[in-house]
Order: C-alpha cells, then sequence, then structure tokens
C-alpha cells in the first residue's frame, strides 16, 4: 500500500540498518581491545570465570616472585656461612698447632689471641647476616618463616638457624664458680671428716648436670674433690670441670668449677653436706667472663678440636638445609611459572577475540550496514510516488 503518513519500508530498512550497525560496532570495540569479553552483557558466563582465572594467573606470578624472594634471603644467609666455613678451618688449624710439643704457653697464647678473634667474628657474622630485617643465623628459637608459593595453605619453612659460636659449640661464656674459701695448702687434708659427708650437685646451662658425694669419717683435700669433680665432669661433659686456682698476690688456692661453652655459662651449686667448711655461703657462684673454647694450653687445644669438629659437622648440616630449601623454592618458581602460564592459555580461550573470526564477522557487517543505508535511502523516495497521484 502507497502511504505517505507512515512509510513502513523505511521503519523496517532503519531496523535492519541499526541491528547491523550495532554488530558492527561490537566488531570495531573487539578488534579494537583485543578482548571478545568487553562488559558482562558479551558474556555473563564467561566473565566470571575469565575473572577467576585473571586471580589465579596474579597469584601465581607473586606466588613466583615469593618463591625466588625466598631463595635470595637463604643465599644471603649461606653467603655469610661461606665465610664461617673459612673461618673454621682456620681455627682448627690452630687448634692442631697449637696442641703440639714444639710450642710453649707464651706461643700459644699468641695463638689463643687470633683464635678469640675468630670467634668474635663468626659472632658478628651470625648478627649481621640479614635480609630485610629477618636474621636466619643467630636465632637459638629457630624461628620458622612461611614463604607462600600459592593458593589455600601452600607453604615452604624456612626456619632460623643459630650459627653463632654459642650456637655451633664453641661460644658462649666461660662461668666459674669459686669453691670454699682460699687455702695455703690445696694438697691438706682440710675438710673434716666427721659429718661432712653429702651430696655436691652442680648444675650448669645448658650442659649435663653431676654431683659428687663426700662420705663420712673421710677428710678430704681441695685437690681431692677437684679430681671427684673431674671426673665426674668428664663422663657427663667431656672435660675437666674443677681446677685449683692459685692467686698471684696473695698466694692462696681456690677450688673453681668451670661451664666451658653453651648456654650463658650459668653455674649453680646445691650443696647438702651440712659440714661448716662447706657451708653454702662459702661457695660463691660467679657470672661467666671470656670465651668457653681456648687453645691457650695443649689441652685444651686437643679438646677443641674435637669441639671445632663438631662445629664444623653442625655449620655444613645448616648449609645443606639452606641449599635444599633454595633448591627446592628454585624448583617451585618454575612449576608456579608453568601454571601461570597455563592458566593464562585457558584465560585467553575464553577471554581474547579471535581476529579472523571478527574481521569475518566485521566485513559482513560492513556490507549489510552499507546495504541498509542504500534500501533506506530508497525507502525514504518512496512516499515522493505519492505526490505524482496528488498532481
Amino acid at each position: 500500500m502507497l502511504a505517505i503518513k507512515n512509510n513502513l519500508m523505511a521503519e523496517n530498512a532503519a531496523r535492519h540498518l541499526g541491528r547491523s550497525y550495532d554488530t558492527l560496532s561490537q566488531s570495531v570495540e573487539r578488534l579494537a581491545s583485543g578482548l571478545r569479553i568487553n562488559s558482562a552483557k558479551d558474556d555473563a558466563a564467561g566473565l566470571a570465570v575469565r575473572e577467576l582465572l585473571r586471580a589465579s594467573v596474579a597469584v601465581y606470578r607473586q606466588s613466583s616472585r615469593n618463591a625466588r624472594d625466598g631463595v635470595s634471603m637463604l643465599q644471603t644467609a649461606e653467603g655469610a656461612m661461606a665465610s664461617t666455613n673459612e673461618i673454621l678451618i682456620r681455627m682448627s688449624e690452630l687448634a692442631e698447632q697449637s696442641a703440639t710439643g714444639t710450642y710453649n704457653n707464651d706461643q700459644r697464647e699468641l695463638m689463643d689471641a687470633e683464635f678469640q678473634e675468630l670467634i668474635e667474628e663468626i659472632d658478628r657474622i651470625a648478627d649481621s647476616a640479614e635480609y630485610n630485617s629477618i636474621f636466619l643465623l643467630n636465632d637459638p628459637d629457630g624461628t620458622r618463616y612461611d614463604i607462600h608459593v600459592g593458593d589455600n595453605d601452600n607453604v615452604i619453612e624456612v626456619a632460623a638457624q643459630d650459627a653463632t659460636s654459642a650456637g655451633l659449640g664453641i661460644g658462649g661464656t666461660r662461668a666459674s664458680a669459686a669453691v670454699m674459701a682460699a687455702v695455703e695448702d690445696p694438697s691438706a687434708n682440710w675438710v673434716a671428716g666427721a659429718g661432712g659427708g653429702g651430696d655436691l650437685e652442680f648444675t650448669f646451662s645448658e650442659q649435663a648436670d653431676f654431683s659428687i658425694t663426700l662420705e663420712d669419717g673421710t677428710d678430704y683435700s681441695m685437690d681431692d674433690i677437684a679430681s671427684m669433680i673431674n671426673a665426674a665432669s668428664r663422663a657427663e661433659l667431656g672435660y675437666n670441670a674443677a681446677s685449683v686456682v692459685t692467686s698471684s698476690e696473695t698466694g692462696l688456692s681456690t677450688l673453681q668449677v668451670e661451664a666451658r661453652y653453651g648456654g650463658t655459662g650459668t653455674v649453680s651449686i646445691t650443696n647438702a653436706t651440712g659440714a661448716d667448711e662447706l657451708d653454702p655461703g662459702a661457695w660463691n657462684t660467679e657470672a661467666g667472663t671470656g670465651t668457653a673454647v681456648s687453645i691457650d694450653t695443649a689441652a685444651d687445644a686437643q679438646a677443641a678440636l674435637d669441639l671445632l669438629h663438631s662445629a664444623i659437622e653442625e655449620k655444613d648440616a645448616i648449609r645443606a638445609e639452606f641449599g635444599y630449601l633454595m633448591n627446592r623454592m628454585e624448583t617451585a618458581g618454575r612449576v608456579l611459572d608453568i601454571q601461570a602460564e597455563n592458566m593464562l592459555a585457558a584465560e585467553s580461550r575464553i577471554s581474547d577475540v579471535d581476529v579472523a573470526t571478527e574481521m569475518a564477522a566485521m566485513t559482513r557487517n560492513q556490507v549489510l550496514a552499507q546495504a541498509g543505508v542504500s534500501m533506506l535511502a530508497q525507502a525514504n523516495a518512496m512516499p515522493q510516488m505519492a505526490l505524482q497521484l496528488l498532481g
């Protein structure tokens, strides 16, 4: 029907042209952004999956960086331990040199001076090796740090170590306990026998406890008690804890008991004898001073060699733990990179535009839009035919 008021052909052509234009606009947007999904209306379900995949990719990439940061932290500590290794080798060399009988005590004191400086350097290295204010080499409590390498509870635990001289068994402080009043002759029988029996218990910080028993009716000299203490300390501690010290100023001798390594060097003594000469007030426990291990005598040097051997083994155990943790973290980083890559590929398949397909659709939509414009022009011209009838 030829009409003037309502041009149905133009309405129809305009509607189809609008649809063609919308699809052409969508194709242009997809090709410009490179994404098939630019808003929720494009694909609501696909958008939800894509955002979850993007979050997973971000987590895996950060987890990979976490693993590599953990490697850096461990490398800092392990590198410091390499210096400690060189120091322990030099200390072993000095101990072996001091243990031989071709040197006198004055020369051994010179060796011991370097030995003590090296012990202090071990402590300095352990106290200064830090990564982002985290100290892995001076923590006797073994604080644990979790390196997060994925979502949920995926962590690699790194335990701090005690690589100080005390932690390696060659440091700490030497504590001494002055036992009984000073005497002129430590070999004389001076402990009253009658009623003098009982146990003397010795407690060392972070070392084994031991005790000796004084029998009733027996006289003891200071040398006798020192020998009894040393027999017990050798059995429990592996060294002679007691010594008779003679003052160069007064000439008087005092029995002393030492804690030689580990812990804070605390010595506590429990006196259960009941003898006046062994009154608890006469056992004066003193705070420890000095380094526990020394090589100023041949005997001490020989003992130090055993301690240094154990220290080297402990150091190697710490370095080995750091080593396999670094290897594990590097492996975890590579695996996380692969996981992130796979997630990214999955996200791409859902979200990215297929350029070839979209170009074909765009070309089709361009033709339809051009045809729609032409047909709309023709439809708009149709009412002009009615004017001829009116004329």
